[in-house]
């Protein structure tokens, strides 16, 4: 199991970013009428999220060190 428990630089910006989805999506849903189209961007986000973690754990980002 990991020392770090998810407290990297990799793992804090995948989580700012995804927060950031939810919250461009959950404003889509609450518009009047409902905006799909800032829904889907925000779960564009999302996956650029996961995409963000991904390269900055390969890039060494995901270690205690940094």
């Amino acid at each position: 199991m990991s020392d770090n428990h998810g407290n990297t630089p990799a793992a804090w910006s995948a989580v700012a970013v995804g927060l950031l989805a939810f919250l461009v999506g959950g404003i889509g849903l609450m518009l009047d009428p409902v905006s799909m189209t800032i829904f889907w961007i925000g779960v564009a986000i999302g996956v650029g999220a996961i995409v963000l973690y991904v390269v900055m754990a390969k890039l060494g980002y995901n270690t205690e060190s940094h």
